[in-house]
């Protein structure tokens, strides 16, 4: 049954500057030195317990520091049911922190209750647009508030895909309200997979709909000799998705702007020059504007 779109407030207190994905091991970076960031985005799972160390760090770099919550395990495209206390724990974590964004992506990663590693890609077609229309209404109205979702980073295509993947985020946010969170790495990972043209992606996404770039790192892998590109979030942004992200600066204006950086998890200083280079782009994109 198709709910009727309310539309949320999508003011944020995320900065459109560049801000680092929080890890537990740069808990104590974060409090000792406080370091000149902007803001940290942490995955929102990881602080769905009632107490522990992990909620107590948070809260308090939360005092000091804007915070963004980015689910991974919701698994929007799922055929089961929507998880009500996945979202109840959310929606607790989100009265606690009270984040700037929260965010979920365009994937399902469940089936019959049983979760596995991975987000796995949906076919765009209209039947999807519909249930997935339908199930971030629904989220929305629970958490009270909009939410962004990100494009996948995927390895093969559907046949019976009748929509390019920016233009299904587009017409997901129109009917839903719903924002988009650009992981530039996903799009350039995608593009390379599947030869679809990373310029005509960025420059199909609707600007006002964007509340959040990701910025990150992937492995090429070969397999029967083709190169496959994955995206492993454990090695400094490439060249090319640099030069993507200015492009996207370019067509879609400053935006909220992170460094995600999930495992072999390197020194903070890292995290932190990876940064300075995306806040680099974004002031002379302020400078321009």
């Amino acid at each position: 049954m198709m709910h009727a779109q309310r539309r949320f407030i999508t003011k944020s207190t995320v900065p459109a500057a560049a801000g680092i994905g929080l890890r537990s091991q740069h808990y104590k970076d974060v409090l000792d030195v406080k370091p000149n960031v902007d803001w940290f985005e942490v995955h929102s799972e990881n602080y769905f317990g009632i107490g522990g160390a992990p909620l107590h760090f948070l809260e308090k770099i939360r005092e000091d520091y804007p915070i963004s919550l980015h689910g991974v395990g919701l698994s929007l495209g799922s055929v089961d049911a929507l998880d009500v206390q996945h979202l109840s724990m959310l929606k607790d974590l989100m009265s606690r922190i009270e984040p700037g964004l929260v965010s979920e992506h365009l994937s399902w990663s469940s089936f019959s209750g049983e979760f596995f590693n991975d987000l796995a890609p949906l076919p765009y077609t209209e039947d999807t647009l519909i249930y997935l229309a339908d199930r971030i209404s629904q989220v929305q109205e629970i958490l009270g508030t909009w939410i962004l979702v990100e494009n996948p980073s995927s390895y093969l295509e559907f046949e019976q895909s009748t929509y390019q993947e920016q233009e299904f985020l587009n017409e997901l946010a129109r009917r839903t309200g719903c924002g988009i969170l650009l992981d530039v790495n996903n799009v350039y990972v995608s593009c390379q997979n599947h030869g679809w043209d990373a310029l005509e992606y960025v420059q199909g996404i609707a600007p006002d709909r964007v509340g959040e770039i990701h910025l990150a790192g992937h492995t090429v892998n070969t397999v029967a000799g083709k190169e496959i590109l994955i995206d492993t979030h454990n090695q400094p942004v490439c060249g090319q998705v640099w030069k993507l992200y200015q492009t996207a600066l370019r067509l879609l204006g400053a935006k909220p702007t992170l460094i995600e950086w999930d495992t072999d998890i390197p020194a903070f200083s890292v995290l932190m020059a990876e940064a300075k280079c995306a806040a680099a782009y974004l002031e002379a994109k302020h400078a321009n504007a």
